[in-house]
């Protein structure tokens, strides 16, 4: 049923103060999202130019507040410990719904959207290369839109909006449900890019970690004159490193860990005194995240003692294996139905198919079919999401929308290419609509609070959440300072101007799909 079909209903309903039948108010809302096209796109566009990292989010953070602000939010800001963090809130009384979604970028993912091969916008800079740019413009104009029928219909409730800050390094929402951000909320809907439209159910979905890094303190010497008077802290990294790579066959096929050297020294004729390695330690269940981590540790101290060091450990962030609700899922799956894929254009399609023929991957274009919903299993995806942390504390489904190309690299250039394009913009319009509605759902249909209620207590009935950071543990706010430093000046250039210019293509001068 379109829009002007329901237009009497809902006028009727008005003037009786009475809001409409809930599906004919859900199709009203999808119609609401649809005429804030451009609304969305500027939010896409905005958070695409700013390409900023975990925990300097700073462009991103003030740019959506005085936007929440101006929409009539409360907005708190720098919470949890967080600079970028925040928590806006509209309304009054139960339930309390809320809207997340990723604002942080990569490093060494710059890359001009709507150009099908590697062309970075700042060489070797930050960029969107796992799209977390569009997430909050899903999140963001669903809820004005349920705010509007809310207040258009006297509709009782809360609205809340939080960003995902360095959900790449993991690195908030395990603080932010350690402040108590999320006590009072009574369901969570989380937004997440892909090039599917879909949503699942159940646990685990993605692995768990640990991140932490290990730092070996020793003693400087000269490196050709006194050597033997020297403790090298870099030697300790490297056989951490050595044994670490020694015990993976004798590990579970299912874990998965990876390790960078932060530090390692600052040129070759000192010993180094100093050095940093930093691991994440990734399972399936939190007694063996726990176990992996030990081991981990376990190794670093075995480092030191055959180096004559010592070492310290600082936990930097941390999350569990998700496990996503059941009914929540099935009342955004069906939504997902109810408003099916965009309308691709032949330019979305050439450039998906493009970019597919430069990654050397199938061409089959975007996909035209929404997905299945999908099913947590042990060996799915091993990636992580802090979103999990969530999960074990009040019920929480993840709509993954789709604004991306199938087969593109997770975490590489290849994976910012549509996400400043009509790609983009048609499919976080489709995931506004689709959170929109279920958002609905929950504020006019008391039983699927119910039943999201009654699923989470029974998984957390033998299963209860505990933090595997260290009590007293503060964000790793510093981590990316001096990488934005270096990008800023040059990015501050490129930023979006949406009073000047329709999209970002436009403003960078780009020709809609760029290809070989």
């Amino acid at each position: 049923m379109r829009l002007g079909a329901i237009i009497p209903v809902i006028v009727c309903s008005a003037l009786h103060g009475q809001a409409p039948p809930l599906e004919e108010l859900k199709q009203a809302a999808a119609e609401m999202v649809e005429g804030r096209q451009r609304f969305t796109q500027q939010i896409v566009d905005s958070l695409f130019s700013f390409a900023e990292l975990g925990y300097e989010e700073t462009e991103s953070s003030s740019y959506l507040t005085a936007l929440l602000e101006k929409e009539g939010f409360q907005v708190k800001r720098g919470v949890a410990g967080m600079p970028t963090a925040f928590e806006a809130s509209w309304g009054s009384g139960k339930p309390v719904i809320g809207f997340i979604a990723d604002i942080d970028g990569l490093p060494e993912t710059s890359q001009k959207p709507g150009v099908a091969f590697h062309a970075p916008l700042i060489e070797g800079g930050p960029g969107h290369g796992e799209g977390h740019n569009a997430g909050q413009a899903v999140n963001v104009t669903a809820a004005l839109v349920v705010k509007q029928l809310m207040t258009r219909y006297n509709i009782p409730g809360t609205l809340r909006i939080y960003p995902g800050v360095a959900e790449e390094l993991l690195g908030s929402r395990t603080y932010m449900v350690n402040a108590g951000l999320f006590r009072d909320v009574d369901a969570m809907l989380s937004s997440h890019v892909s090039s599917e439209f879909t949503t699942g159910a159940g646990g685990p979905i993605g692995s768990g970690l640990v991140s932490t890094q290990y730092s070996f303190h020793g003693r400087s010497a000269h490196g050709a004159g006194s050597p033997w008077m020297g403790r090298s802290a870099l030697d300790a990294v490297e056989l951490m490193n050595v044994g670490w790579n020694y015990r993976r066959e004798h590990l579970r096929p299912e874990h998965r860990s990876h390790y960078v050297i932060v530090h390692g020294g600052n040129q070759p004729n000192v010993v180094p005194s100093e050095a940093t390695v930093w691991y994440f330690f990734r399972e399936w269940e939190y007694a063996r995240i726990e176990e992996l981590h030990a081991i981990g540790t376990k190794i670093a101290r075995a480092a030191a003692e055959m180096t004559d060091t010592t070492m310290t450990e600082r936990v930097l962030a941390a999350t569990w294996p998700g496990h996503y609700n059941r009914p929540l899922a099935e009342a955004l799956f069906s939504n997902i139905q109810k408003v099916g894929m965009p309308a691709w254009a032949e330019e979305d399609q050439t450039l998906a198919r493009a970019a597919q023929t430069e990654m050397d991957r199938k061409t089959t274009g975007l996909a035209t079919e929404i997905g299945k919903m999908r099913e947590g299993a042990v060996g799915g995806s091993a990636g992580s999401d802090d979103i999990a942390e969530v999960s074990w504390n009040l019920p929480t489904v993840v709509l993954q929308y789709p604004s991306n190309i199938p087969g593109m690299i997770g975490h590489h250039w290849s994976s910012a290419i549509a996400m400043a394009t009509p790609i983009a913009h048609k499919g976080a319009t489709a995931g506004a609509k689709a959170h929109a509605m279920t958002a609905l759902d929950l504020l006019l249909s008391p039983g699927l609070l119910k039943s999201a209620g009654d699923y989470f207590a029974e998984q957390t009935k033998e299963t209860t959440w505990k933090s595997l950071i260290p009590e007293g543990t503060e964000p790793p706010i510093e981590i990316n300072r001096e990488k934005m430093d270096r990008a800023r000046p040059a990015l501050r250039k490129l930023y979006y101007d949406a009073e000047r210019h329709g999209t970002y293509m436009e403003q960078l001068g780009i020709e809609y799909p760029t290809v070989r």
